[in-house]
């Protein structure tokens, strides 16, 4: 097993700075491209990020240090921020992410510098039963690369019938 949670850390302080630099003053043509019906642009990616630090990461580490496996979590629904027809800005949803974020990333700390909690505690996953804290917490840290990786593939497609020939150089558009 690979998972250091310093080294977890680092990614879940970073990704916020990331998205924000990667994005913003983007022009529209950017922001709105995705790969086609039921894929998602990179401000609904943004939207997708709030949501879990709202209703997911740490609301579920805490029922796993409270509860155990006595409670399954509430299923989290990934698509819930395609219904909310929202109407801030790219900048005020980034700055939402970093605030979300950085209280987040504190309050990891904070669990689990109280010594009580174990990250081979246990909780109980709606689809996937038993899990560990260390796990939820791998899934946040990946689950961020995925979603930067995703932004990358979706701006890079944008442009896969103008590079011509290099395309085959291009691993990125060969999915």
């Amino acid at each position: 097993m690979n998972f250091e949670l310093h080294e977890g850390i680092e990614i879940l302080e970073r990704t916020p700075k990331t998205i924000d630099y990667f994005l913003t003053g983007l022009s529209k043509g950017w922001l709105e491209s995705d790969e086609g019906e039921d894929t998602w642009n990179a401000i609904q990616v943004v939207d997708h990020l709030i949501e879990g630090e709202k209703h997911n990461w740490i609301p579920r580490l805490k029922m796993i240090f409270q509860e155990g496996e006595r409670t399954v979590f509430p299923a989290f629904d990934r698509f819930s921020h395609l219904q909310e027809g929202t109407s801030i800005s790219l900048e005020e949803k980034l700055m939402e992410f970093t605030s979300l974020r950085t209280t987040n990333v504190n309050e990891l700390k904070a669990l689990l510098a109280n010594h009580r909690y174990s990250l081979d505690a246990t909780g109980m996953h709606p689809a996937f039963g038993k899990v560990t804290a260390r796990e939820l917490i791998s899934t946040w840290v990946v689950h961020d690369m995925t979603h930067l990786s995703q932004m990358v593939r979706v701006f890079s497609n944008r442009y896969m019938e103008d590079v011509g020939p290099w395309k085959e150089y291009l691993g990125i558009l060969s999915r």
